[in-house]
């Protein structure tokens, strides 16, 4: 680490991203009060470039960072390089995977593929713009990018985006739990829906997970601590991949709907023409599944908080944590995609899981998925409730070393708004859509591509190099998908349907 006159020199930039952990001494939180951002500039770059100037920057990833690496003072990270990407795959993979079958079955089997793999590859480059901004001003907290290009509104923007998005995943999150677990515990003890039962109450359920699962996990001072969670919530959905596969094979095809869910007496030998995949399909729904897919790898709220708690960080190694992440994700994506597609063809609804109740409601395997795919959705709101409470304390608390008070009280409201949220206004997750169609975007392309824009010194840089251009068109993508997502949301609404939805 630093030594002190460093760390007090740079106290501007760092006294504002410590998330959680350890603080700054009390003459450095005095030194990061009485300076200006244009002083913050002039020290960083008089401390960080003389570091930040590596090799690294012409390329993706690079051998240099083992040589010479960014420091930082402002957090000692202890989490495992396995325990790291745990969290991250947790935080990427969210109850989007459901609806990934019915995403195929509009865009074809080619297609889809080509369009996950363009969404992957965007999103880990994406990671490296944050990644690379990051290490030349030695911040590890996206707020603090936002203030360090934009000032106090990019520091506002990022917070707020992050804010909304994260939470209207939590949300969603809790709204799958409010709706799906009674109907578990329904099919479990094969209770009529008539059954007024409190264990039948989706209200109760939600405050009972809440309370007993999510809040104490919240309430973890590191981010770190929830890799075993992370893990076993991961194993929780290759179970539901497993599961996937399984069912294509024990399924009869064409699935007709209905209790039996299949004809039969068909000649063997001839498919069925809804039993022949489609490698490229053009529809009036494809249009709505880009959305979907562009927002399936979302995680870039936390991956700054990642890198801050991982042990003997490097952006090489991050980028690594990142796109292990990504792959075993992209893997999982298209594997439950295409079996669930292959069993279903056509016929697959958004909701895969509700497609498989149609066939048999008491089917035990699917039962059991529901379980599994509950308990990954609540192990996923934890790992999504930090980014909010580092935004807010970002926002609200900037020049604040850890305080445990502060850091409960922020965990209890945040639970207990969206607790509310669900139970008395579920219409509310609408409003939502149009905040993730909107915060998503910035999250994953447009803010890394301008702070990088900003950030990265136009001596290392012209704007007319390269990797600037890059991160224009970039940020172009970003804007492209905002407009369409928010189109398809407003035509939804305006025709009464229900097609568009978000990918996480």
């Amino acid at each position: 680490m630093s030594d002190g006159k460093a760390a007090v020199e740079t106290a501007p930039a760092e006294a504002n991203a410590i998330p959680n952990g350890k603080g700054h001494e009390a003459g450095e939180e005095s030194a990061a009060s009485a300076k200006t951002p244009a002083e913050d500039g002039e020290n960083s770059q008089r401390t960080e470039n003389t570091e930040a100037n590596l090799p690294e920057s012409q390329e993706f990833l690079s051998g240099a960072e083992d040589k010479k690496m960014t420091r930082f003072t402002d957090f000692e990270g202890k989490t495992s390089f396995g325990m790291s990407v745990f969290n991250l795959g947790n935080a990427i993979m969210g109850s989007g995977i459901l609806g990934l079958a019915y995403a195929m079955a509009n865009t074809g089997v080619i297609l889809f593929l080509v369009l996950l793999t363009v969404v992957a590859v965007l999103s880990s480059y994406s990671i490296h713009l944050l990644l690379k901004s990051s290490g030349i001003v030695g911040i590890r907290a996206y707020e603090q990018l936002g203030y360090r290009a934009f000032g106090t509104p990019g520091k506002m923007a990022a917070g707020i985006a992050i804010t909304l998005q994260n939470i209207g995943a939590m949300s969603s999150y809790l709204y799958i739990v409010k709706y799906e677990f009674p109907l578990v515990i329904q099919a479990f003890l094969r209770v009529g829906t008539d059954a007024d039962e409190w264990y039948l109450n989706g209200n109760y359920l939600v405050i009972i997970v809440s309370v007993a699962v999510i809040l104490p996990l919240a309430l973890m001072k590191q981010l770190g601590y929830l890799g075993y969670t992370s893990g076993f919530s991961l194993s929780c959905m290759v179970f539901f991949l497993i599961s996937v596969i399984y069912k294509k094979f024990n399924i009869p095809c064409p699935f007709n709907g209905g209790p039996n869910g299949t004809e039969h007496g068909l000649n063997v030998s001839e498919p069925h023409p809804d039993c022949i995949p489609k490698m490229v399909n053009l529809n009036p729904q494809t249009a709505y599944t880009i959305p979907i897919l562009a927002f399936a790898f979302v995680c870039h709220p936390e991956v700054l908080p990642i890198y801050t708690e991982l042990r003997n960080p490097t952006k090489k190694k991050m980028q690594h944590v990142a796109n292990i992440s990504i792959a075993v994700m992209y893997i999982m994506y298209f594997l439950a995609a295409l079996f669930g597609y292959l069993t279903f063809y056509g016929k697959v609804e958004a909701e895969l899981l509700h497609t498989y109740s149609q066939v048999n409601p008491y089917d035990t395997l699917i039962l059991c998925v529901r379980v599994a795919v509950l308990t990954a959705v609540t192990l996923t709101v934890p790992i999504v409730l930090f980014p909010v409470r580092r935004a807010i304390q970002q926002m609200m608390f900037p020049n604040k070393t850890f305080y445990w008070p502060r850091h409960i009280a922020i965990a209890l409201v945040l639970l207990t708004f969206i607790n509310l949220l669900v139970i008395f206004a579920p219409n509310i997750l609408g409003i939502f859509g149009v905040i993730g169609a909107t915060s998503a975007p910035c999250l994953i392309f447009i803010f890394p591509a301008v702070f990088y824009i900003r950030i990265v010194p136009k001596e290392e840089e012209p704007l007319r190099s390269w990797p600037k251009i890059l991160a224009i068109c970039f940020a172009g993508i970003g804007f492209l998908f905002m407009t369409m997502s928010l189109s398809f949301i407003i035509i939804d609404w305006t025709s009464g349907s229900s097609k568009a939805s978000s990918g996480h």
